[in-house]
């Protein structure tokens, strides 16, 4: 197993940077790079610059004449301008050269300094990271506590009409979007139309450093309830039936027939065989679930709730093309992403014992 780790280790690295290559065509490609953002900023100022001068002119020749020049001393300065931020940050150099100094930079974890927010983007992330981590945890927690109990006990009842009505809840709580339940949440619960028992917006209170940790850890929760519902409730579905899809079909496996008539009770059989093989099609789904929750789905939901998040920093990465920001991301994102696959591949181990990678591979 060790030998097997190791491997996947090493195999990490060109899927990195695989990755990474990828994505940093895509972005170059994209027309509106950072310099472009920033000289489109400075041409507003301009803008408003050359309005002033147009309307303090005398009469109209004499106002004509210096808008004209001083149009022409803008456009130059436009030109000097957008040449010393090429150069300034590196956009003069080819894109083999500017990826391979990325690189080298992120061996050593350097993810650079944002071009628009004048803060390292390690800072940023590290700044931004407990909103997203506390609402892809507990959301995760609370889909996998909820869903797959309820995925057990729909095929031990199947066809049952508690199978049925199970069945049409979880449907249409998948088919409402998470950031439309945001707003009913924010209307019967916070104030909007009927009772105001949780705050709007936030992670915590003002308060929050003169509390008593008990006062912490209550507040901290009261705020986080209603974000982490409305990123849930699209993800029962999916994982309930897949819960109840996986025991079905190990239910009427010949091992089961077997274990049943050697007397095994019927819990004996359930959690000491099924629910172990189910459960691996469950885990290998678990990472991918976590970085979804964890990264990308719940950029609308920190706008509403107002919590500055992974999600919403990364969106107003790209919409500015802050290019340190958007490949800092994207690198954890990813290097998170892989170890959480090899972990998953360790918990296939520790459900089964009988799987052996290391086994395998050789």
């Amino acid at each position: 197993m060790a030998s097997y780790i190791v491997r996947r280790l090493l195999l990490m690295i060109p899927t990195l940077l695989g990755i990474l290559l990828l994505n940093f065509i895509i972005v170059q490609a994209a027309p509106g790079g950072p310099i472009d953002q920033m000289m489109a900023r400075f041409e507003g100022l301009n803008s408003n610059a050359s309005t002033g001068l147009e309307s303090g002119g005398g009469d109209g020749s004499n106002g004509g004449g210096n808008s004209s020049g001083s149009a022409q001393r803008l456009h130059g300065v436009d030109e000097q301008l957008r040449q010393q931020l090429t150069e300034e940050y590196g956009f003069d150099k080819p894109a083999w050269e500017r990826f391979g100094l990325m690189l080298k930079d992120y061996a050593t974890f350097d993810l650079g300094d944002s071009l628009f927010r004048g803060q390292p983007v390690i800072d940023l992330i590290l700044d931004r990271l407990p909103v997203s981590i506390s609402l892809g945890l507990w959301t995760t927690l609370l889909v996998y506590l909820i869903s797959i109990p309820l995925g057990i006990r729909k095929a031990l009842r199947h066809g049952s009409a508690f199978d049925v009505w199970s069945s049409g809840a979880v449907v249409v709580g998948y088919a409402i979007p998470g950031f439309l339940f945001a707003i009913l949440l924010i209307v019967v619960f916070a104030g909007g139309s009927y009772w105001n028992w949780f705050p709007l917006r936030g992670l915590t209170s003002s308060n929050f450093s003169e509390l008593s940790l008990l006062g912490k850890i209550q507040d901290y929760f009261w705020h986080i309830t209603l974000p982490v519902l409305a990123s849930a409730i699209g993800s029962f579905a999916t994982l309930t039936m897949l819960t109840k899809n996986s025991f079905l079909d190990e239910i009427h496996k010949q091992y089961v027939l077997t274990a049943r008539a050697k007397g095994a009770s019927e819990r004996r059989v359930l959690y000491g065989h099924v629910f172990r093989n189910a459960m691996l099609i469950i885990i290998a789904g678990m990472p991918a679930a976590l970085i979804g929750i964890l990264f990308t789905g719940s950029l609308l939901i920190e706008v509403i709730f107002s919590l500055n998040g992974l999600g919403l920093l990364g969106f107003e990465a790209v919409m500015q093309r802050d290019y340190p920001l958007i490949f800092g991301t994207l690198y954890l994102y990813t290097l998170i992403g892989l170890v959480l696959k090899l972990v998953s591949d360790l918990t296939y181990v520790w459900v089964d014992p009988r799987i052996d990678f290391g086994t395998r591979e050789s």
